[in-house]
């Protein structure tokens, strides 16, 4: 004891900083933190830094099944059976291409869930192959390099399918549709709206099935011609990852007594509104623009919500519904 005290009162006794912690203990504290914060803790020292990439860090920010997920998107030749969980959760947030290009899918990262987009390439769409009717669109407003212009047609039809292994979790399903069809003229979004008729006569029905027998029957009018607006067809909840989910969906105005045109249709994006991490987060109604009942319009351009962790990559994350929101009828 008289030792101690002796050097402490010379100033040989050393005083225990950060940089002392095991890395182990640090690693369980960083478990704990969303991964934008690990990021920035991993520059203080060697301790934090070695101990932002144990492998258990990030593995309770991945999906749980996780392994099923990357199998869908990846072959096996593309992505090594060897990488470190850190890289894994890299990878996943970023946005990853299925089917030919026509689908995306990326992890959210609030809620530990996936995300999909599917392009109207990756639809069934009745007389999309018939130029009198549809094109198809360059565009710089979408994850895709195209869209589909209709400029005119009797029945309107849009289907769709996916099978993929989300994660357990409450998910939403989005149409992204614009009335009218922007063009830029010496840098100015331009939209032309002369070709929008037909869609103030009767409501456009979307429809959401599940493997599991979920189904939601919704309807709602067009709105809103120059603004890309996202309309709710349905949730569907996925109780475990036991296996793939299947989910089919569509966006009907079959009523032929009157013709419908001049509408632009991106996408139909799943995106989870709960997870396994945080079921109860959610976003303030000044972030999420409820024009109509069952319509969204999400904050544009696209790029301005890039979630950007400068150690783990790039991912777009979207708005979660709040629960107060319209529902359509």
């Amino acid at each position: 004891m008289g030792l101690a005290l002796g050097k402490e009162s010379s100033g040989l006794v050393k005083k225990t900083e950060l940089g002392d912690l095991p890395e182990s203990c640090v690693a369980m504290v960083l478990m704990n933190l969303e991964p934008k914060e690990i990021c920035k803790l991993a520059k203080l020292n060697r301790a934090f830094r070695g101990a932002s990439s144990a492998d258990f860090v990030w593995e309770s920010k991945l999906p749980s099944n996780y392994q099923q997920i990357l199998e869908k998107i990846f072959d096996a030749d593309d992505f090594p059976a060897n990488s470190c969980k850190k890289d894994i959760y890299a990878t996943l947030c970023r946005f990853n291409s299925m089917d030919d290009g026509t689908k995306k899918v990326w992890l959210d990262k609030s809620t530990g869930c996936m995300c999909m987009a599917i392009s109207a390439k990756g639809l069934s769409i009745t007389g999309i192959d018939d130029r009198r009717y549809w094109s198809h669109l360059p565009t710089d407003e979408s994850r895709f390099p195209t869209v589909a212009y209709l400029q005119q047609i009797w029945w309107f039809e849009i289907n769709g399918e996916v099978e993929f292994p989300f994660p357990p979790g409450t998910y939403s399903v989005f149409f992204r549709v614009q009335l009218g069809r922007t063009f830029k003229r010496f840098g100015r979004r331009l939209c032309d709206t002369e070709q929008i008729h037909g869609w103030d006569i009767k409501p456009v029905r979307f429809q959401l099935s599940t493997s599991e027998g979920q189904r939601t029957v919704t309807q709602c009018f067009l709105e809103g011609p120059g603004k890309w607006l996202h309309y709710h067809a349905g949730d569907f909840v996925v109780e475990n990852s036991e296996g793939p989910t299947r989910v089919k969906f569509s966006m009907t105005q079959i009523d032929c007594t009157h013709t419908k045109g001049g509408v632009t249709f991106d996408s139909v994006v799943i995106y989870p509104i709960s997870g396994q991490r945080s079921p109860d987060q959610v976003i303030p109604l000044s972030a999420v623009s409820c024009h109509l009942p069952g319509i969204k319009e999400m904050p544009e351009p696209i790029a301005h919500n890039v979630i950007d962790v400068t150690c783990l990559g790039m991912g777009y994350q979207y708005p979660r519904r709040h629960p107060e929101a319209a529902q359509t009828p």
